[in-house]
């Protein structure tokens, strides 16, 4: 049975046809706290990981390593819709484009890019959601956003279906690949399917459902895994004491980096970053 008094992370497969959020909902009810962060959201009709934080382990969302993206996604060709995805209407409807356009129109969607943001997302314009705006029918001119699309590996085609995994930077709407997708290959597209697999070290096969979340059949991620891209310092008990009032120690020779993780007997006391010769804790985990 999960410590419901623990910290650190829990990774869950989130079904279709769920929010995020009624994800998280769940699991504050199963351990009983509110204290439960985030390191992205799904879309309800998308599946796989969702890095969830629990307890003070929520402080250490800014050093995640929780980059790159990987996503499976299944592409439509010959119909856009006001989403970009399964659950808007159909605008724009064009034949699909041969597999050879869609090859280069790949090519041309890899790298840096600005990416316009769908029409329908949690993007906010003077105190104004984009998708308010756009379900009254006034949807905002949202500024291009600069992603970075690592790598499309083509999985397969069926008709218009074409099956992609696409590995990217945060903040990349895969919905809107889809779209620009259609675009670049001269027809038209949305993202029928989507599911994520990784996000940085962090994999899908490792998450629980939520029907183990019910069972209470988990256990929480350790906070020291949380950061295991850190490098770490162990601290003696005077130095650990210290850390946990706040109170710098000394860097020394044998650690590099500009941030650390400092830990006392495989717990993690405290994110650091460098002030000279000195570690200045940055997040402490352990309360005074």
């Amino acid at each position: 049975m999960p410590d419901r008094r623990a910290d650190g992370l829990l990774l869950v497969d989130k079904p279709a046809g769920i929010t995020s959020h009624a994800v998280v909902d769940r699991v504050r009810r199963t351990l009983g706290t509110r204290r439960i962060g985030h390191a992205g959201t799904l879309d309800p009709f998308a599946t796989g990981l969702l890095i969830l934080l629990v307890g003070r382990a929520t402080r250490l969302l800014p050093f995640l390593d929780a980059e790159p993206k990987v996503y499976r996604a299944k592409i439509r060709f010959g119909v856009r819709t006001t989403t970009d995805d399964p659950e808007g209407e159909p605008v724009l409807e064009a034949p699909p484009p041969d597999q050879v356009i869609v090859e280069r129109a790949i090519g041309s969607l890899t790298g840096h890019l600005l990416q316009r943001p769908p029409a329908f997302s949690a993007k906010r314009m003077a105190g104004v959601r984009a998708y308010n705006a756009a379900r009254r029918g006034e949807p905002l001119a949202l500024e291009p956003v600069g992603v970075t699309v690592y790598q499309w590996r083509v999985l397969g085609r069926d008709g218009a279906d074409l099956d992609v995994e696409i590995h990217c930077s945060g903040g990349t709407y895969v919905r809107a690949l889809a779209r620009d997708l259609g675009e670049a290959a001269a027809s038209a597209a949305h993202l029928a399917a989507l599911r994520r697999m990784r996000s940085g070290r962090f994999d899908v096969a490792d998450a629980v459902t939520l029907e183990d979340i019910q069972r209470e059949n988990f256990e929480l991620i350790a906070p020291t895994t949380a950061v295991a891209q850190l490098p770490h310092k162990a601290l003696d008990d005077l130095d650990a004491r210290r850390v946990t009032h706040g109170q710098i120690v000394s860097a020394g020779a044998e650690t590099g980096g500009e941030v650390v993780a400092l830990c006392h007997q495989d717990e993690l006391i405290a994110v650091a970053v460098r002030d000279g010769d000195s570690w200045r804790p940055k997040v402490v985990m352990r309360d005074a």
